[in-house]
């Protein structure tokens, strides 16, 4: 893990301990990497938590005093490592001393099998409330909903609640307080457990290539059952391209499939990109999709605002991107009330910076980054750690959801862009048979084929009509991998409101269903 991840990571870690032990007991936490250590592995970790214990203070116990009285602290630190991080193949308990290498250290390796030990109901909650308090964007929404939910426990409201009830009875509570629909605790299918090392595959692994390497058997190269969320990808009569995005992958992994997608509709004279089913995604991907739609790395997107950890996170187009880019044409975005977190984030960016004309209906509302953190093997809340903030608003979409420009139900936003975009098409110079193409879908659609081509198709932004940007940074930041989990770890999307169905189908065939392949989850 390269030093700027550790430190980040080292900082959460840091923020979550002292959680859970009193205050006052924890004084800091080092995470150490295999640059740190010549005895751990490329892919191992060690915590390690320096206590108020052992010190020149007659009064402050000694470190074995310290862990008689933390036991179940430290057993709970370690299951929960064990569960969520193990890479961290050693947890360390010490004291700060002038000898560091002669300090009292309690060590606790990995434990399979203490990560699978079933916590009591009661250790379930206080997990919740501990990580509500640690890493809740809004740190005084945090402890009113940490407190009311521990007035609770108190009363034995959870005692006998079954995790799909507990999870349920959580995230409704949690919602009251802080009506985030973001913060929530579920229940999802246990993962296989990692192999345990083999002799000769390094301390710490597993066997194998490792990380990075191609499929293993049986496993087909560049295969994605939901295609990266990208759902549809084709050219309409009348040259007109539509994109339907349910899901918006990080392009490390879903990079070749956009590119191909952009290279499909880049010959069509305006481009549909259908947001209804979109639950959400990496706001790396989002950087992504809006670079087709700029011309370089001069445009700030959003950012990402972390108070907790000192950190604002810029996101800018990209200086490149493989393909044509699409631009000095009209986008339109479909909306519903379905559409959610990274597909609002894709929908209000493009809105704000003018490049495109959203139609259909409010969005679901879910701005803040999360975090997806197992409590136990089948349990898993999601925590807003920070706030994303668009340059040109100075606020976002939280609560409020995007507000399309042009409002239609969900179900007929479609025919509303693409009579919107064929009018386009016949109001520019294109072939005849082109042309001809367009009269004839937009005569096929409902509403008056004859209206004048709509006002509302955005300037390219190399033009002078577009807004000013700040000074880009000198180059395009990687994904961060503390910002972007493994897919495998990503969870389900949240769950959004319950809309008529929003869809019509698009295409020559509109009586054909869309397919019935799950849709990419997305953050």
């Amino acid at each position: 893990m390269e030093r700027t991840a550790l430190r980040r990571l080292e900082r959460m870690i840091d923020r979550e301990i002292r959680a859970r032990f009193p205050r006052g007991t924890v004084r800091r936490v080092a995470v150490l990497g295999s640059g740190d250590r010549e005895d751990m592995g490329p892919d191992e970790l060690l915590v390690r938590v320096f206590v108020a214990a052992g010190g020149p203070d007659p009064g402050e116990p000694s470190l074995d005093e310290w862990a008689q009285a933390h036991e179940t602290g430290m057993r709970r630190m370690r299951r929960e490592l064990s569960l969520r991080l193990p890479e961290a193949r050693l947890l360390e308990f010490t004291v700060e001393t002038a000898d560091p290498a002669g300090a009292p250290r309690i060590s606790m390796p990995h434990d399979q099998a203490l990560a699978g030990e079933p916590p009591s109901v009661r250790e379930i909650v206080a997990t919740v409330v501990s990580l509500l308090r640690a890493g809740y964007v809004f740190p005084d929404r945090a402890e009113q909903a940490a407190a009311a939910i521990e007035e609770r426990l108190a009363a034995g409201e959870y005692d006998d609640l079954d995790p799909e009830a507990l999870a349920e009875r959580l995230t409704e509570q949690l919602h009251e307080v802080c009506e985030d629909r973001h913060l929530r605790v579920r229940v999802r299918p246990p993962r296989p457990p990692r192999p345990e090392p083999e002799p000769g595959s390094g301390p710490g692994r597993g066997p194998g290539p490792g990380p990075g390497a191609g499929p293993g058997p049986g496993q087909p190269e560049h295969r994605h059952p939901g295609n990266f969320g990208i759902h549809r990808a084709e050219r309409l009569p009348g040259n007109v391209g539509y994109l339907d995005l349910h899901g918006v992958a990080p392009p490390e992994h879903a990079g070749e499939a956009i590119a191909a997608a952009m290279r499909l509709v880049s010959g069509t004279e305006a481009l549909i990109i259908d947001l209804r089913r979109n639950h959400g995604g990496s706001p790396h991907g989002v950087v992504f999709w809006c670079s087709y739609l700029f011309p370089g790395a001069e445009t700030h997107l959003s950012d990402i605002v972390d108070a907790s950890a000192g950190e604002t996170r810029q996101f800018w187009t990209l200086a490149y991107v493989p393909g044509p880019r699409y631009l000095d044409r009209p986008v339109y975005l479909l909306t519903s009330h379905e559409t959610f977190s990274g597909g609002e984030d894709l929908a209000y960016s493009l809105q704000a910076q003018g490049r495109a004309v959203v139609i259909g209906e409010t969005t679901g509302g879910g701005a803040h980054p999360t975090r997806p953190i197992p409590i136990t093997e089948n349990l898993v809340i999601t925590v807003p750690f920070a706030r994303s903030v668009n340059p040109l608003t100075g606020t976002n979409w939280q609560g409020t959801g995007v507000q399309p420009d042009v409002e239609v139900p969900a179900a007929d936003a479609y025919d509303e862009a693409y009579g919107r975009a064929l009018r386009h098409v016949l109001s520019a110079a294109v072939p005849p048979p082109v042309a001809s193409e367009a009269r004839e879908a937009l005569a096929a659609l409902p509403g008056p084929p004859d209206a004048p081509a709509p006002a509302d198709s955005p300037e390219s932004p190399d033009s002078p009509e577009s807004p000013d940007s700040a000074e880009p940074p000198d180059s395009a930041e990687p994904p961060d991998p503390a910002y972007l989990p493994d897919p495998a770890d990503v969870p389900d999307p949240p769950d959004p409101p319950d809309p008529a169905d929003p869809a019509r189908p698009p295409g020559p065939d509109p009586a054909q269903p869309p397919d019935a392949s799950e849709p990419s989850a997305g953050v």
